[in-house]
């Protein structure tokens, strides 16, 4: 891949100076601190928001597990959408412009601009991911007990793991279309599409949504099921999204 090193030297600079960096790593940050925070409050929430005689008499007392499930589905959900808000223009938007074209004048592939792009994604998606597990892990032992520090990285990672895959989906998405809406439509559509087959018994535990239960019982310290099917299944998902948008990308006229 002629330029790899360039193109992912010039994908990092980039994710500073447009300041993408910090502004994902900001929303992750809030997200990763609020969530403890909602799992801490969350009664004391139903209590002011629902009529006293709708209240149910024996609201659970929170705990660790629920400030560790509040912080799954934040980054299940919400974190997610940001994911596919990162990736959407990665191509589609240099296409459009025409950079990918002057770039590609350049002595470099094709196939390093596209895995550049991957891992300029996947770089800004892990510092950002550090930051939420810092901010939720700092809240969570302060309001609770903190949770076993190597489970709770774990977690994390897996957790990266999710959102890379999601990411790369909709960086596929970029290739094969010239906007980035569209592009987002597709990373989007394949988020709930893969939301969908997560129910299925037999498939769900191999799909980004199934990493969430096996995170959050490592990060209480718990033994998670097998996971290296899961996480091979999920590896080969980012690098097959990756591969067929190198084939689509390399047939393309810039």
């Amino acid at each position: 891949m002629t330029g790899l090193a360039v193109l992912v030297r010039k994908e990092l600079l980039e994710q500073r100076r447009t300041l993408r960096l910090v502004v994902v790593g900001a929303v992750f940050l809030a997200f990763g601190m609020l969530s403890p925070v909602l799992a801490k409050y969350f009664p004391e929430l139903i209590k002011a928001l629902v009529p006293a005689n709708q209240v149910p008499p024996n609201l659970p007392v929170p705990t660790t597990a629920d400030a560790v499930a509040q912080f799954v589905k934040n980054v299940g959900q919400t974190l997610t959408l940001a994911a596919i808000l990162l990736a959407m223009g990665t191509v589609a938007a240099e296409k459009e412009r025409g950079t990918a074209a002057f770039i590609l004048t350049k002595p470099a592939s094709r196939a390093a601009f596209v895995v550049a792009k991957l891992v300029g994604l996947g770089a800004t998606l892990g510092v950002a991911m550090i930051a939420a597990g810092l901010g939720a892990y700092a809240y969570t032992a302060w309001l609770f007990t903190a949770p076993p520090v190597a489970g709770y990285a774990a977690m994390c990672v897996l957790l990266w793991l999710s959102l890379l895959v999601i990411a790369a989906l909709t960086l596929l998405g970029s290739a094969l279309v010239r906007s980035a809406v569209a592009a987002g439509a597709i990373g989007f559509a394949a988020y709930i599409g893969l939301a969908v087959v997560s129910a299925l018994p037999t498939i769900g535990p191999y799909t980004p949504a199934g990493l969430q239960g096996p995170a959050a019982q490592l990060a209480l310290g718990e033994a998670a099921s097998d996971l290296v099917g899961p996480i091979v299944v999920n590896v080969l998902i980012v690098a097959g999204a990756t591969a067929l948008a190198w084939l689509s990308f390399r047939r393309q006229e810039l």
